[in-house]
């Protein structure tokens, strides 16, 4: 079925679902049989996932139109509902943990299960529903805030993604200029930006203190299902990343400086690597939708089937308009066992970027959609990062198709971006342990705590002058930070493990493939931890990960010269 062929309709969370949710619960309580329990797990999979595909359908479509009224209006009724079926559900949950029958439910469907909904009974609780609702509102205030965006430039207007091309310009005056007028979009609003994150900081931590929890800090790891690791690992990773990978990022970026023709880097050189200009794709839209799928019919059985179910069923939404919400993602919708791809192409590397991260995200789906339960289907985010990052790199056999003559520059660039990221995804990391963890900062002190860690992990950029980068405003523009709070550290974990399997790749493709695909068969159904040991890779968090990694990237890069 296409996607314009789904047919949307609003569910009462509080009327029909919550009434088959209460059903479900009594039936669990008074259950004389593990068949009972198993059968309401059933019952419940099968409203959860219509609850789930209608909120995405709406989410889709807003995203695409943010100013349909209609779908504006249904993204915020499921902003609003979202919280009010999550107590229907959590008593449902209780129920099951709580259950005689327990062990029988994990025979069935795993111990991992239960542990996970362990750790989600602990982030809900109805008295906190009314703090959700306005963390919600709050989330979608920002996003419209920033898809608002109609950026006078060159005679144009352009939004936050259509801008995106001029930043990467061959020509420095064209990228210092684009930098400074979204500098200025975003200084315009700068008191508003202000005002919606120091809402959420202390919402959430609202929250957290209502659920017993003593900073949000901890009731976002449990919300993240971070079930095998912790802060205190995480800083061990951060660390690594600042002693054996920032030098040798800092290398690159001297000999970036130098292939572009200046004495240091400004900002607005961050992403320029050739001074005739970054690779950008060759031909249309529709050309590099063509050589996606061209690409993955070629790599494999199972993607062959993938991308032509995707295409057929016009499961995808890439080209950048007016009042079009920013960014990508992928999101799936349970009913028709059918992911989703939404971006906004702009003419450069990220379009390709679409067809192996976002389809990465999507081909992990594809491959368990026929899971049972929605919850073993996908694993936590930086299993699904490691999926997305780690197709980047398997689809470098085919980069030619969207490169041309330039395609051994693209892989450069790609890779030198890989290992580049990290250090400043510790950065959203570790600026989001400090706001949270000091949750009275003010506004100005949170772009003092910003900048000083961008002098620790990219010391190799200098921002001055620049308006709202110079002033330590950055982070503003990280829409993660302001959705999703502390996912970010699982981009750098899954970057980790995707040049793992680059580098497997570079001695044996196919053995670096079959690993991938054990690591993305399991679905949820294991940890990070545990799916690392499955693919048989390395965990980012073992001693010395990081400086193997690195110094095998940086070999690679100087045999390229």
């Amino acid at each position: 079925m296409k996607f314009s062929e789904m047919k949307y309709e609003r569910i009462a969370a509080d009327g029909t679902i919550a009434a088959i949710y209460s059903e479900l619960t009594n039936t669990v309580k008074n259950a004389k049989s593990a068949d009972e329990v198993l059968s309401a797990i059933e019952k419940h999979e099968k409203a959860s996932s219509s609850f789930s595909t209608m909120a995405n359908i709406a989410y889709v479509r807003h995203s695409i139109n943010t100013e349909d009224k209609f779908y504006d209006e249904e993204n915020a009724y499921y902003d609003e509902n979202g919280p009010v079926l999550q107590e229907k559900t959590t008593e449902f949950l209780k129920a099951i943990i709580a259950s005689p029958f327990r062990k029988d439910v994990e025979e069935k469907h795993g111990s991992l299960f239960l542990k996970n909904i362990e750790m989600e009974l602990k982030c809900f609780s109805p008295k906190v529903i009314p703090l959700l609702q306005k963390e919600n509102k709050l989330v979608s205030d920002y996003q419209k805030l920033i898809a608002s965006a109609q950026i006078d430039y060159k005679g144009q207007k352009l939004n936050i993604s259509q801008l995106g091309v001029y930043k990467v310009d061959r020509d420095r005056d064209v990228r210092k200029s684009a930098y400074e007028a979204e500098g200025n979009f975003y200084m315009s609003h700068a008191e508003k930006l202000d005002n919606i994150f120091d809402e959420l900081v202390k919402v959430r931590t609202q929250i957290a203190k209502k659920l017993g929890f003593n900073t949000f800090t901890e009731l976002a790891y449990m919300r993240r299902t971070r079930n095998c690791y912790t802060p205190d690992m995480v800083k061990k990773f951060r660390d690594q990343v600042k002693n054996d990978l920032v030098p040798i990022v800092a290398k690159i970026k001297a000999e970036q400086a130098q292939n572009i023709g200046v004495e240091s880097l400004k900002l607005y050189d961050d992403s320029t690597f050739y001074l005739d200009g970054n690779p950008k794709p060759v031909g249309t839209p529709e050309d590099i939708l063509a050589a996606g799928k061209k690409m993955y019919e070629e790599m494999s059985p199972e993607a062959n089937e993938f991308i032509n179910f995707m295409y057929d069923s016009e499961l995808l939404d890439v080209k950048a308009k007016k009042g079009k919400a920013v960014g990508g993602y992928c999101i799936n919708f349970p009913d028709y066992k059918a992911p989703f791809i939404f971006s906004n192409f702009n003419g450069t590397a990220g379009d390709v970027e679409v067809l192996t991260h976002e389809a990465g995200h999507a081909f992990a789906d594809y491959m368990v959609r026929n899971f049972e339960l929605e919850e073993n289907k996908n694993p936590t985010m930086e299993s699904c990062e490691t999926h997305s990052m780690s197709m980047e790199f398997f689809a470098w056999p085919w980069l030619e198709l969207f490169y041309k003559d330039d395609t051994k520059r693209a892989k450069l660039t790609h890779l030198k971006g890989a290992l580049i990221f990290i250090p400043y995804g510790c950065i959203v990391d570790e600026f989001q342990h400090i706001v949270y963890d000091n949750p009275e900062l003010t506004p100005e002190q949170r772009h003092e705590a910003w900048a000083a860690l961008e002098r620790q992990y990219r010391p190799y950029i200098d921002m001055t002058g620049i308006p709202f980068y110079g002033n330590g405003r950055g982070w503003q523009r990280q829409l993660h930070i302001y959705h999703y709070p502390f996912y970010y550290i699982d981009y750098c974990l899954a970057q980790t493990a995707a040049l793992t399997f680059k580098n497997i790749m570079d001695v044996e493709y196919k053995d670096a493939w079959e690993r991938y695909m054990k690591f993305v068969n399991m679905g949820g159904k294991k940890t990070f931890v545990e799916l690392c040991e499955v693919a048989g890779i390395k965990t980012p968090f073992e001693d010395g990960a990081l400086k193997e990694i690195a110094l095998a990237t940086e070999k690679w890069l100087d045999e390229q010269k």
